[in-house]
């Protein structure tokens, strides 16, 4: 109270023995608390003491009672190895004034605070609700006047309950402790403080009166007599001998051996060991106490026993601590080993439980205390658990493997084969892929629902998983199929590209006169629109579609038209296209809609055009390379314009032989000079080239004439061979099944750009005329 209150009552003083401090009752006004609080030191630590005499504790009782009736907060000290004894916890002493209470005075709201003193190792959340069972029952147990027969103990009383270290060994947490108690008395009349919800308050000016009152009521009441004087004897006396038998377990050198040992791992005979321990000590307290009265000799063996168990209890607790981890970790090996071992996973966990759960048991009938009945089944419960959560752990970490494992194979067997089957695009792909979805995934189900059987999985759980494979395959699929549609423009053009710059052969195209551009352009983009019209939605159910009807009819063939209406707002809706969904296709299989496209065909014919017109023009360039006749009327012309002149011709033979003569020349000019080629390049550069050589060529034709004439050819020059070769090469055919042979001679001379590769080709008598001009300037 000092320390709470900063009072000064009387204290006792140790050095000079343990005698009474407080006679009667004293009041002082709490210092430094607001609202002003007067504290009351009552007789009641020493009332059971030596210096009470015959009285007993009537005066204790009377001091309980108006304490009771008079405050609004009563402070009562109890040791904590007190709580759950009859005598010194007071229960006799509460009862009796609670029953007074009832009779004598009107409920008030008193505020009963347990101060518990010396607090141990058990902790304070178990010795709460241990108190206020206790006081309760009390009450329960007290005879009550008619008035109160349904009355509630919280109309009277309201507990409250705190714990304080002991103040001899730990005087500053002590300290520290009261003064958080002291924070309390701040303003307890406050709503929410420690009186709070007090009732029947006496002004400050009738304090004086209203106590002489309450004073004199109890002096009257015959009801407050002790019991007698053989049993208070007992009580004390026994007390002090479990006290002190306590006291000597708590410092025993083998208990601390023990607990020692028990701290560190598992102890081998633990509990034979312990049972030792405490048989001593029982033994000790039952030859020094058997002369007391038996009732309450028999009460303090129970509380000194029950006290005892409580105090070695957390070793125990402790040893099912370290044996539960033992069995969990041996579980752990065994089912590792197990399983490495290629033992089927329900089979291995079930053989390791039992194996764990049976080494467990051993341990726990090991550390058994005979004087006691504790039951590990909690802790065994408990191993149980761990061990079903572990199992339920590695099961899982097992079977994600199983699954993150098939699903791997599933993607790569599906992802390459849909991915080559929807670039195809042909008539049966969906089929195909379904068939390839449903091959795949079997062989999956089958393996992994064979890989699972040892797990033992209940039906539902096998279910779930399978289909959950079965759903992943799924949507490999979908997710393949939607990839490639985002790249639908790219596949397209490809396709574009490859029907329309190579044949059936798979040979690149020379456009000749031959080749109808118009047809080829028209297999292009049907291809092209085909693989759009595939890859416009995801079709693994066997649902039929007009998918690729309506693409053709809509944007190749052009037979859905517009009706010519005068109400323009049935333009709109007469077009296929203008839908953002297909009929007979869901939202989730859309891959392409309708309206996208046709905003695609449109981009694809802008962007492949340049192909078709690059096409036609190398047609028409072949053409006119090759068309060295005038025009038909042109011929026309000169056949009725000349016709004298071919009639002179016809008359003089001479004529024929100098056209003749001269014809010869021409043509050998003509081939020397490569005349063909050189115009293949363009007008201008083939009549500059042709002016610079024909001289030349001239004299060396006359030339070789003369030497023949002679009968004596001279030498041919160090380029005749190149010559010769170049000439024999002009002249020898191709050899079958390359791309000269299908081109002509005078076409190839040509440029023609590829779309795919932009490759030039160019013409091999171009190139053997190189050296040859290399060669005609060297004299020069």
């Amino acid at each position: 109270m000092n320390h709470l209150f900063h009072t000064k009552f009387r204290e006792m003083d140790a050095n000079s023995g343990r005698n009474q401090t407080t006679k009667g009752i004293w009041i002082a006004k709490c210092v430094g608390i607001e609202p002003c609080t007067i504290a009351m030191d009552l007789d009641l630590e020493g009332t059971d003491g030596k210096e009470r005499g015959e009285d007993d504790t009537t005066f204790e009782k009377q001091s309980a009672l108006f304490a009771l009736a008079v405050s609004d907060i009563v402070l009562i000290n109890m040791w904590c190895h007190d709580i759950g004894r009859e005598q010194a916890a007071n229960k006799p002493l509460l009862k009796t004034v609670f029953q007074v209470m009832m009779r004598l005075f009107s409920p008030r709201k008193t505020t009963l605070l347990f101060v518990i003193r010396d607090k141990t190792k058990t902790p304070f959340e178990y010795l709460e609700p241990v108190l206020r069972e206790d006081i309760q029952k009390i009450w329960d147990g007290v005879p009550k006047p008619q008035a109160h027969k349904s009355t509630p103990f919280s109309d009277f009383f309201s507990v409250e309950v705190v714990a304080l270290s002991s103040y001899e060994e730990k005087e500053e947490k002590f300290k520290e402790e009261v003064a958080q108690l002291r924070q309390r008395f701040f303003h307890s009349i406050s709503p929410g403080g420690l009186a709070g919800d007090r009732r029947g308050v006496v002004p400050a000016t009738g304090f004086s009166f209203s106590a002489q009152q309450i004073w004199k009521v109890i002096k009257e009441n015959k009801d407050l007599d002790l019991p007698a004087h053989k049993v208070m004897v007992a009580t004390v006396r026994c007390e002090e001998i479990a006290n002190q038998k306590f006291n000597q377990l708590v410092f025993d050198e083998d208990w601390f051996t023990l607990e020692e040992a028990v701290q560190k791992g598992p102890v081998q005979g633990f509990g034979k060991r312990l049972s030792s321990i405490l048989g001593t000590y029982l033994s000790e307290y039952d030859m020094e106490a058997v002369y007391f009265d038996e009732g309450v000799r028999n009460s303090k063996r129970q509380l000194l026993e029950s006290k005892a168990l409580d105090f070695v209890y957390p070793a125990y607790t402790t040893m099912l601590g370290h044996l539960r981890s033992k069995a969990l970790e041996d579980f752990k090996v065994r089912l590792e080993q197990s399983l490495n071992k290629g033992g089927e996973f329900a089979s291995s966990v079930r053989t390791s439980t039992q194996s764990s759960m049976l080494e467990f048991d051993k341990g726990c009938a090991d550390a058994a205390i005979q004087q006691a009945d504790w039951d590990a089944s909690r802790v065994r419960e408990k191993l149980k658990r761990d061990i079903d959560a572990h199992a339920s752990s590695v099961r899982s970490a097992k079977l994600s493997e199983l699954n993150i494992n098939y699903e791997k194979q599933l993607s790569a067997s599906l992802t390459g084969p849909v991915e080559a089957l929807l670039e195809t695009g042909g008539k049966d792909t969906w089929t195909s892929i379904r068939k390839l979805l449903n091959r795949e995934t079997e062989v999956a189900v089958s393996k992994f629902s064979a890989a699972v059987a040892g797990f033992e999985l209940d039906k539902d759980t096998s279910t779930k998983m399978t289909q959950n494979l079965r759903d992943y395959a799924r949507n490999v699929v979908e997710k393949k199929a939607r990839e490639e549609a985002a790249n639908i423009m790219i596949h397209m053009k490809d396709r574009f590209s490859t029907v329309f710059n190579y044949d059936s052969d798979s040979m690149p195209r020379v456009w000749t006169g031959k080749d109808d551009i118009r047809s080829i352009t028209k297999d292009a983009r049907s291809a092209s629109l085909k693989l759009l019209s595939v890859m416009a939605a995801i079709r693994l159910e066997e649902k039929p579609d007009n998918i690729e009807k309506l693409l053709f009819s809509s944007l190749m063939d052009g037979t859905v038209t517009v009706s010519s209406s005068q109400d323009g707002r049935i333009a709109d809706s007469t077009d296929p296209l203008a839908s953002s969904t297909w009929e007979e296709v869901s939202s989730k299989d859309t891959l392409i809609t309708p309206v996208q496209c046709k905003s695609l065909w449109r981009q694809f014919k802008a962007e492949t055009e340049y192909s078709v017109t690059q096409a036609i023009s190398a047609q028409e360039a072949h053409k006119r390379s090759n068309n060295w006749l005038p025009p038909p009327w042109a011929i026309m012309a000169m056949i009725v314009l000349g016709f004298n002149e071919f009639m002179l011709l016809l008359k003089n033979p001479l004529y024929l032989m100098v056209l003749f003569v001269a014809f010869l020349i021409s043509k050998a000019l003509w081939v020397q000079m490569d005349i063909a080629g050189e115009f293949q390049h363009g007008t201008l550069s083939g009549i500059l080239s042709i002016s610079s050589r024909f001289l030349p060529t001239v004299m060396d034709l006359l030339r070789k004439l003369a030497e023949e004439a002679q009968g004596n050819p001279a030498p041919e020059a160090p380029r005749r061979p190149v010559s010769v070769a170049s000439q024999s090469h002009r002249n020898e055919t191709p050899p079958p099944n390359t791309i000269s042979s299908s081109i002509p001679e005078s076409s190839v001379s040509s440029n023609f750009s590829s779309l795919d590769g932009d490759v030039e080709y160019s013409s091999p008598p171009l190139r053997q005329r190189r050296p040859t001009n290399i060669q005609e300037v060297e004299p020069l």
